[in-house]
Order: structure tokens, then C-alpha cells, then sequence
């Protein structure tokens, strides 16, 4: 293939973009989604196939006419990406190929980011399961991180966790260590742009996601585009000074949501419920400790034991009441319930929509579903390799 110009450039890591998201496509899907005419699009598809970026897959559906080849990214080509989901206290990666599949099963680590030494653990554990893999770091993209705290997503800093003994960014650090480029952003917001890329706002223009996990959070669609605000840190929803304890939240602050409502709260009454002698399945559930606490209470709510329901209903009313107060300010169309708590959105969904019904003007609450996400187990870290698939040039 000749020199690439920049704009040549810029098509084919468009229409590889639109595979990774969406496939397979027709070039005539191709054409539009890229907003490139069809020659063009032709043209740099079989480039792609040349270079093994792209197969063909066979002919789509017939409307009428001559059927469409269709076209996806090839899994076999050597290229991967390594995705973390790093949330307050486990963290999780997978190692993808070009086409989105798992090379490898997902691997967790029990990692507290108040650790002194979580940088050094997270690398560690990034260190051994690429080793694991047997893949040459040539034939890595980069490293998609979703992550808690305040992130500056250019400079690829957290300012509430993760942060180096040298001095450097987090993302500088990590690229220092393995030579790779590293992106990272919000957990919030990247569960938000999973359910915009693969789940169910796909096509909506306005949603809003709430993160119920050990702590609560909001990513947030606006036009059909993942919302950061004007300095990247829209969606603090945790923050709403909707509690009337004095507990005193890990932002310094008292009266936050997030200290009646994350699943790090709901764990710690149900903890002090059984050491005041409540009747609970979790008595004898809580004593596995080879598995996440928080996933035992989840376990326990979704198999209907009455304390745990009592207080994840509890956590969820005063969840809705927040979203209740978002509804009347943005309007969405669809609130989407993910995170690690989504796995009880049965139990969620009614004490959600109990409180929405009774805070929220009835004309405005009406235009507003509220669904749980599909994808909410696997979600952060697809969307964590789609911040490598967003950012890299695929060159020859």
C-alpha cells in the first residue's frame, strides 16, 4: 500500500472503529456510518483485507436485491488489548483480541486502593497474567483502564487513588513499566459508553446510568455522546446531599448519598446486623472468605433473604429519590441500572421506581423507563478496550 495520508488515516482507524462496535458491516453501512462514499470506503476495506485487519464474512440478509458482502476484524490478526476494571476493592482484567473476544478467562484481584503499595500490586498482577498469555508486548495496543476518583482523562491522572511514589501521572507510570500506551477514565463513565457502544442505550440520544457498586456513581449520555462536563468530572451523583446522617463521606463531606447508599454501606449494616444476632442466611454466607463480601450480600439479596432485601430496598428508595431530582433536570429518556449491584435489579428496580413515582412530577416521570443493564458484568472492561481501540493509529 502507498504512504497513508493523514485523512487516508483517519478512515481506516474510523471504519475499524465501526467493526469493533458494530459488527459485521456492509460497505454500503461502512459508507454511511464513516460518512465516506462508497469507492472510498471499497477502496481502504480491501487495503484492510490485504494487511489482515479485516475478513470477509459472507452476504447479509437479502432486501430484495443483489445480497451484501459483510465484513467484521479479523481474530486472528496478532494484535491485543489488556482492559482493567479497577473499582474500590477488586479489580478485574481480561485480555482481548482485535475482534473483541477474551483470549484468556477474566482474572480478579482483591486490591484495596487505599493500599500503600496498590501500584505496585496492580502492576504485579497486570505483570503475570500478560506473562500468562505467552503474547510479545509488540503485539499489545495498549492498557483501557476504568477506574473510581476524580480522573483527568488528557494528562492521565487520578486524583483520588493510584498515585505513584515518583511523582508521575498514573498513565505515565504504568507506561513506564510496560511500554505501552495507557488510557484511563471514570468507571462511571465508562460503564455509561458500554451501554452507548454495546448495551441498551445504543441509538438513544439521552440516558442516564447509575454505577451501584461499593460506591454510587452516574454516567451520563447527552446527544447521543458520552457527557464529561466542562472539566471531566460530571456525574458525581454519590455527592447529592440527600442523607440526613452525619456520616462523614470519603469526600470530606457529610450528608452524601453515596454514605447510605453504596454497597460498601449496605455490607457493613448487614456485618453489625449479625453481630446483634439478626436471623440471616448471611450468617453462614459471610464466613467464605475466599469470595467478595459484596457479592455474598448480593447473592443472598437475589436468593430473597429478608435482611439483605430489607437493606438493598432501603440503599435503592433513596437511590431513586436522587434520581428522581436527575429526571427533573435532564429529562432522559431511560435510566439504566449497572454496576455490580445490577445483579439484584429485581429487587432494585421496585424501590427505584417506588421513590421516582412519589418525588418526581408524574408528566415528566412518565417519559422516563428505568431498565436494568444486560451487560453490566462484563461492561467496564469492554468499554475500557474500546478507549485503546478509540486512541490508536492502525498503522501497516
Amino acid at each position: 500500500m502507498a504512504e497513508v495520508t493523514e485523512k487516508g488515516q483517519q478512515l481506516r482507524d474510523e471504519i475499524i472503529k465501526q467493526l469493533y462496535y458494530k459488527h459485521p458491516l456492509s460497505l454500503t453501512e461502512l459508507s454511511k456510518l464513516t460518512n465516506k462514499s462508497l469507492p472510498l470506503v471499497t477502496k481502504m476495506v480491501n487495503y484492510l483485507i490485504d494487511e489482515g485487519y479485516v475478513i470477509e464474512q459472507g452476504l447479509g440478509q437479502s432486501t430484495g436485491g443483489r445480497r451484501a458482502s459483510m465484513f467484521l476484524l479479523n481474530p486472528h490478526k496478532n494484535k491485543h488489548i489488556i482492559s482493567l476494571a479497577i473499582d474500590q476493592l477488586v479489580t478485574s482484567m481480561v485480555i482481548y483480541d482485535l475482534s473483541g473476544t477474551k483470549v484468556q478467562p477474566i482474572k480478579s484481584l482483591d486490591l484495596s486502593l487505599l493500599a500503600p503499595d496498590a501500584v505496585n500490586q496492580l502492576c504485579d498482577f497486570i505483570a503475570e497474567n500478560i506473562k500468562d498469555t505467552g503474547i510479545n508486548k509488540e503485539d499489545f495496543l495498549g492498557i483501557g483502564i476504568g477506574m473510581p476518583g476524580f480522573i483527568d482523562t488528557k494528562e492521565g491522572l487520578n486524583h483520588s487513588y493510584l498515585k505513584p511514589v515518583d511523582g508521575s501521572t498514573f498513565s505515565d507510570y504504568l507506561f513506564k513499566k510496560f511500554g505501552l500506551p495507557v488510557h484511563i477514565e471514570n468507571d462511571s463513565s465508562l460503564i455509561a459508553l458500554a451501554e452507548l457502544q454495546f448495551g441498551a442505550a445504543a441509538g438513544k440520544r439521552d440516558v442516564m446510568v447509575a454505577n451501584i457498586g461499593w460506591g454510587t456513581g452516574l454516567g451520563m449520555i447527552v446527544n447521543g455522546k458520552l457527557y464529561r462536563g466542562s472539566s471531566g468530572y460530571a456525574g458525581e451523583f454519590s455527592h447529592i446531599p440527600l442523607s440526613n446522617t452525619k456520616k462523614l463521606c470519603s469526600c470530606g463531606k457529610t450528608g452524601c448519598l453515596e454514605v447510605e447508599t453504596s454497597l460498601l454501606v449496605m455490607t457493613e449494616r448487614a456485618t453489625a446486623e449479625i453481630a446483634a444476632g439478626a436471623a440471616t442466611s448471611m450468617r453462614d454466607l459471610f464466613k467464605d472468605k475466599s469470595r467478595n463480601i459484596g457479592d455474598l450480600f448480593l447473592e443472598a439479596a437475589s436468593n430473597h433473604d429478608p435482611l439483605a432485601v430489607s437493606i438493598l430496598s432501603d440503599a435503592a428508595f433513596l437511590i431513586g429519590k436522587g434520581l428522581a431530582t436527575l429526571i427533573h433536570i435532564m429529562n432522559p429518556e431511560c435510566i439504566i441500572l449497572s454496576g455490580r449491584g445490577a445483579v439484584a435489579g429485581k429487587i432494585l428496580l421496585p424501590p427505584i421506581q417506588q421513590a421516582v413515582n412519589k418525588f418526581c412530577i408524574p408528566r415528566i416521570a412518565n417519559q422516563t423507563s428505568i431498565i436494568i443493564s444486560t451487560i453490566a458484568g462484563e461492561g467496564q472492561l469492554r468499554a475500557a478496550a474500546s478507549l485503546v481501540i478509540e486512541h490508536n493509529k492502525f498503522e501497516i
